[in-house]
């Protein structure tokens, strides 16, 4: 599974791995929501809020090893194998229970930071949203149904991020009649030659994979398409990025830059990353070409969100 030496390079990164695959990790924005300068886009947009928010993964492993990534894979799946045979797979009452405790050994030393608020951080003890996007591919995990359902159970919300190469597993949560709060598909290019490209996934049928879960979001009781979007690499073609959306029917599309951190600062320049102001232009024309509008956007995370309407944008949750 994760040798020695590769655990404790994701430890020093501020990884804390669960088990024999799994990892739970701070978000920044935890941290500047607990010292209030600060909280997440997806708080602005969904109501989610930052300081009770858990971000992991299931599964560290990916198939893809995407040029903007700032996260460093520890190993890449080439085969489209059953994990289950390949790996001694944890229980999802395991991965949750180590990810709640590894959460809170991270933030035990905030109680010292006078510029804490101690409201915030008695309730960050008991994280209430989980965000299923840390690293790796979440799908692999053979038991991902019965993580959100167990989530659910304790009243969690549960935002799932996948790069869409494994239809399969979200054919199966529409077979067990269980789904995500929120559910994010990752398109990072407009046509097939380019997604190889940036994407550079292990998979030689990856672009009909993602084709095939596009075309299951609009069955998502939420769905969002997520662009990442690389300045003089993939913010072109907006007539084929309009296509694959209105494939998909999502509840809303995410125009995120790509942000100049991590491992990626080895593959990019930081030319390669937009300004926000870029990041509107491109979602101004993206959004006529679908048919939507500009619902909001966060200037900080050089991101907007694009929909119908915001009637329902904001989840309800307490």
């Amino acid at each position: 599974m994760l040798t020695i030496t590769i655990k404790k390079i994701l430890e020093k990164q501020g990884y804390r791995i669960i088990g024999g695959h799994s990892a739970c990790k701070i978000c920044t924005w935890t941290k500047k929501s607990l010292t209030n300068r600060g909280v997440c886009y997806k708080e602005k947009f969904y109501g989610i809020k930052s300081h009770r928010c858990c971000q992991m993964t299931p599964f560290l492993f990916c198939c893809n090893q995407c040029i903007f990534c700032w996260r460093d894979t520890p190993f890449l799946i080439k085969a489209d194998k059953d994990v289950k045979e390949r790996f001694e797979v944890d229980e999802p009452k395991k991965i949750i229970d180590g990810c709640i405790i590894a959460q809170r050994e991270l933030l035990n030393g905030f109680p010292g930071n006078e510029k804490t608020d101690k409201k915030k951080f008695l309730e960050s003890q008991e994280p209430k949203h989980f965000a299923i996007s840390l690293a790796g591919e979440p799908t692999f995990y053979p038991y991902l149904g019965e993580l959100i359902k167990e989530l659910h159970k304790r009243g969690k919300s549960t935002f799932l991020v996948t790069n869409g190469l494994m239809p399969k597993r979200l054919e199966e949560l529409k077979e067990q009649g269980i789904e995500p709060t929120q559910l994010y598909i990752s398109l990072d290019a407009p046509t097939e030659e380019l997604y190889n490209g940036v994407d550079k996934p292990a998979f030689k049928d990856a672009w009909t994979r993602l084709n095939r879960t596009l075309g299951l979001v609009k069955d998502f009781k939420r769905g969002v398409i997520r662009l990442t979007l690389v300045k003089n690499i993939n913010m072109c073609k907006l007539e084929e990025y309009a296509k694959l959306i209105r494939k998909a029917e999502p509840s809303f599309v995410e125009c995120k830059a790509y942000m100049f951190v991590g491992s990626s600062r080895a593959r990019l320049e930081i030319e390669n990353m937009p300004l926000h102001s870029e990041i509107m232009e491109f979602s101004r024309k993206l959004a006529k070409a679908c048919d939507l509008k500009i619902l909001d956007e966060a200037k900080e995370s050089r991101v907007a969100v694009l929909g119908r309407n915001d009637r329902n944008m904001r989840l309800d949750l307490k």
